[in-house]
């Protein structure tokens, strides 16, 4: 069985997890953690301090101590919102490599947003109904509302823990005007939430960072409640938090009122009473301030009572997505597929692209990748990368006619297409790039932007879209049939035309021939049958 190892890089935290695959479905039996706090410097100065990159290095290289004791067979290492704000972060992408060998991959906000989701509603069956998830991490909150295990909507905002302390919390306790600065700022971003999730009315809440445990566990705390409540808090032994245990989770909530009611008690406190506080500590009580203020307002914001920790968290989407990738018969592997389509769709209706058109262009790459596989040889992956790539080959022409596949290709790289991560989407943009007169060069920017061993691939694909393209270029016409027949040296394209002839995708097939053979060395023959 395959065992994955998954890293995430926070804003104030780094996180190993590794698991192996039993019966199509991962099971975890190591974790490590360390606060390296590496948004400190990013979001006073805008740069990673030498220091914070030290101390991530030096956590890193103990998480890859326990990766190799080991069979790990994947290694997927990811950074949030520290490193997408950092201007060095390319230095310190270098650092990793050259210490570790891992490759550091800088996700965006509603992409770790997703893969949270992923994570959450692979493990825990209450997620799978209509809910509203919320993880505030160092740098950044993602608030997604799912419901039947599908995202709806989802908002990533800069309102991380660690970026609100540095950014306006600088006295011990923060002084009223710091207070004023940080509500104004945590009001903007709210009014930002509210447009886009309105009122969700979402039975469930599930909070999945360390602050939401915290301020769970402190806000029950006979210090943080009313004296009536306080009293009779007395009474119970201790308070739980939510843990792994086997694969059950006990949950710890609290609701909406006694979060406001924390909130602002703690920003009355010097950081000496809050570390004492059962629940925060001393490595939390010098960032819980801000973030205690914003599951305050998220909560009311959206009419929301109350929330329920889970310690899921990125990377456990991490290792769901990892099992994905590799098991097509885990139930996960069926969800991100339908999350990537529904991803493309969505960006081919935000650029009107007519699903009918491109749906066959798409069909027809397919049909040409299956039928000479023998011929391009190209991994499995590629199935689906050339699928979306036919899909969204229009995009373009919503900016401008004239070299659309240049406006292509920039829209499929820049635009957030959930299940596919950033080397997926620069890929897929490369091969729905060259369509028209021009060939892919190592020297293009598009090709730049992709591993060199991968270039070969990509013409391959280029290819079999261009096909499928000139397959489909009378609209009027019917749908046409087409038989592939593959031989030694000649690919023979047999098209069965309706009343209405095939003549035009014929005439185009042939010149799309010179650049078959300069690709796979074989004569590309068409005829009608």
């Amino acid at each position: 069985m395959p065992t994955f190892a998954a890293i995430d890089i926070g804003s104030n935290s780094c996180r190993l997890a590794i698991a192996t695959v039993e019966q199509h479905k991962v099971k975890g039996f190591h974790e490590d953690r360390e606060v390296v706090r590496l948004g400190d410097s990013v979001f006073e100065t805008g740069e990673i301090s030498p220091d914070a990159m030290a101390n991530t290095i030096r956590a890193l290289k103990r998480f890859q101590k326990s990766v190799q004791a080991q069979p790990v067979d994947r290694v997927r290492v990811v950074a949030t919102s520290a490193m997408r704000d950092a201007r060095n972060a390319a230095a310190f992408i270098a650092w990793v490599k050259s210490a570790t060998g891992w490759v550091v991959e800088v996700i965006s906000g509603l992409e770790e947003g997703r893969l949270i989701h992923l994570g959450v509603v692979t493990h825990e069956p209450g997620a799978r109904g209509r809910c509203v998830l919320i993880d505030l991490g160092g740098g950044s909150c993602e608030v997604t509302l799912s419901d039947g295990g599908r995202i709806q909507s989802m908002v990533s905002l800069p309102l991380g823990s660690v970026r609100l302390q540095q950014e306006f919390l600088h006295n011990d306790p923060p002084t009223a005007d710091q207070q004023s600065q940080l509500h104004s700022y945590i009001d903007r971003e709210m009014r930002k939430l509210e447009r886009k999730m309105g009122k969700p009315g979402a039975p469930l809440v599930i909070a999945t960072s360390g602050a939401a445990a915290a301020l769970a566990e402190a806000s029950k705390h006979p210090s943080m409640l009313p004296k009536a409540l306080a009293k009779a808090a007395k009474m119970v032994k201790k308070s739980t938090i939510a843990r792994r245990v086997s694969t059950k989770i006990v949950p710890l909530e609290t609701d909406t009122a006694s979060v406001r009611r924390l909130a602002n008690k703690l920003v009355k406190m010097k950081n000496s009473e809050r570390l004492v506080i059962p629940g925060i500590g001393p490595k939390r009580s010098e960032i819980i301030i801000g973030g205690a203020f914003v599951y305050a307002d998220i909560l009311e914001r959206l009419h929301l009572k109350g929330f329920r920790y889970s310690p899921l968290g990125l990377r456990d989407g991490i290792l769901a997505q990892m099992l994905s990738d590799s098991d097509e018969r885990a139930s996960v592997h069926k969800a991100v597929e339908q999350e990537r389509w529904e991803g493309v769709l969505e960006v081919c209706r935000r650029y009107n692209i007519d699903p009918k058109r491109a749906d066959s262009v798409r069909a027809d790459a397919v049909r040409l990748f299956d039928a000479t596989e023998r011929v391009h040889g190209l991994p499995e992956e590629y199935r689906e990368l050339l699928s979306a790539a036919a899909m969204m080959n229009e995009v373009g022409k919503f900016m401008n006619h004239q070299g659309h596949h240049r406006h292509t290709q920039y829209i499929i790289e820049n635009s957030e297409i959930f299940g596919f991560s950033s080397g997926e989407r620069t890929t897929m943009s490369a091969i729905a790039r060259y369509l028209g007169k021009s060939r892919p060069d190592p020297m293009d920017r598009p090709m730049r932007s992709i591993p060199v061993e991968e270039h070969s691939n990509v013409g391959r694909a280029i290819v079999l879209l261009r096909l499928a393209v000139a397959l489909n270029q009378n609209r009027a016409t019917e749908a046409l049939q087409v038989a592939v027949r593959v031989y030694p040296k000649r690919v023979l394209v047999e098209l069965h035309a309706g009343k209405n002839g095939a003549e035009l995708e014929r005439w185009m097939l042939k010149k799309e021939a010179a650049y078959f053979r300069e690709i796979f060395r074989r004569d590309l023959i068409v005829e009608l049958a």
